[in-house]
């Protein structure tokens, strides 16, 4: 009997460079994540410099979530049609060349402004391009964990401009800070050209070339799945709790005689705690092969922390509550988003991701919630066990989603 011809065997190859690939697309959301966030934490200052009020400094910030909602949605087409590096590269290098110009704009409030403009319009080609660059490089049993490493990404990325630029503001001027994080951000982008590829020359498994759908009709078909719409409202509730804490955290702690020093290690903890967790539960479900528990333990693990957070009478208690809270629930992003690609599929990627980002973006509503509660009772103890509520009724939301693509 005659062999089969080896042209017909289909050959599937996982590269080491897949590394450096997801290397370059972590740094550069990490330096987009630094531009964004700061100015939040030298309002005051900013507003004293550019002689603008501390609202408007807020629109440094705000204009990025503003330009996103109309923007995601194109870009992922731009993502889905066009490639990520292509894509994501031109992002970067705008996000370089704005971040430059910032900086060299000196008190020139609307100059700055404009240039803050450029780099949220960049904003989403990184966020929606997670998934994307996943399925190209990473085997499926991995794919859950790459979104989490950009996830931490992300999170190291809020953290440094947090914490480093009321400390670089006080040794130099606010326009030389932010022309130090543009560079930072051209940088970023070079190593992007020289490290980023499209794709490996062989996929890394058949899902990778799975077919995938024109982007109208995979909005059509992502949005007609029950789970996938289901995960939306997940996503939406979730974002919206941690962007909340994370906004509103002086003022929840401050009633139990907490300073904002220890608000600030309270959420330095939250974002350890969400590192580590970005790593060790999307690891776990890439090894179990599995995402629908992964996300109802990671709804129902920050129950306890967000009511620690709300309660804590201590400091240390209010250290594990935090750990808690960043451990479980931002543990959910990259598995959700992992997930929800799958389930969409033959929806493109960019297209479901985008669509997560999106609902991430508007959840910002649930921040401005917060504080009419607060005023309404006295204190953030209702809303934020308000939020415990919505954690335990999206728990209970994920108990009916369909645990693979093909059960759907």
């Amino acid at each position: 009997m005659e062999e089969p011809p080896m042209g017909n065997v289909k050959e599937y190859r996982v590269y080491a460079s897949r590394w450096l690939v997801l290397g370059a697309y972590m740094l550069a959301n990490l330096t987009i994540q630094i531009l964004w966030i700061s100015y939040a934490p030298i309002t005051t200052q900013s507003g004293l410099f550019y002689g603008v009020s501390e609202l408007r400094i807020g629109f440094f910030s705000m204009i990025f979530m503003i330009v996103f909602i109309p923007l995601s949605i194109p870009i992922s087409w731009l993502i889905d049609k066009f490639g990520c590096k292509p894509v994501v590269a031109a992002g970067a290098i705008v996000t370089g060349i704005c971040g430059v110009l910032r900086g060299v704009a000196g008190a020139n409030f609307g100059f700055a402004i404009a240039m803050t403009v450029g780099m949220a319009a960049a904003q989403p080609v990184f966020l929606n391009s997670w998934t994307k660059v996943s399925a190209l490089w990473f085997p499926a049993n991995e794919r859950a964990l790459a979104v989490g490493l950009l996830t931490i990404a992300n999170l190291i990325g809020t953290a440094v401009g947090q914490v480093l630029t009321p400390i670089l503001t006080d040794t130099m001027s606010i326009p030389a800070v932010q022309l130090y994080y543009g560079i930072a951000a051209s940088a970023a982008a070079l190593l992007f050209l020289i490290l980023a590829r499209e794709k490996p020359a062989t996929p890394p498994d058949a899902s990778a070339e799975t077919e995938r759908a024109l982007m109208l009709a995979g909005l059509k078909s992502a949005l007609s799945l029950k789970s996938f719409r289901r995960y939306l409202a997940m996503a939406f509730i979730g974002l919206g709790i941690f962007t909340g804490v994370t906004t509103w955290i002086e003022g929840i702690v401050r009633p139990r005689g907490f300073d904002s020093k220890q608000a600030g290690v309270a959420i330095a903890v939250m974002l350890v705690g969400g590192i580590i967790g970005a790593v060790v539960m999307p690891a776990l479900s890439d090894r179990k092969g599995r995402r629908k528990p992964f996300i109802i333990v990671g709804l129902l693990g920050g129950i306890p922390g967000i009511v620690g957070l709300a309660l804590a009478p201590t400091f240390p208690l209010l250290l594990v509550s935090s750990f808690i809270l960043g451990f479980f629930l931002v543990s959910v992003n990259p598995i959700g988003t992992q997930y929800a690609s799958e389930t969409a599929l033959p929806t493109p990627e960019g297209t479901s991701n985008g669509l997560i980002s999106l609902a991430g973006q508007v959840s910002v509503v649930l921040v401005y919630v917060m504080e009419p509660l607060r005023k309404a009772t006295g204190s953030y103890v209702f809303p934020l066990l308000c939020f415990a509520a919505l954690l335990a009724l999206s728990a209970g939301l994920a108990t009916t989603l369909t645990e693979r693509p093909k059960d759907r």
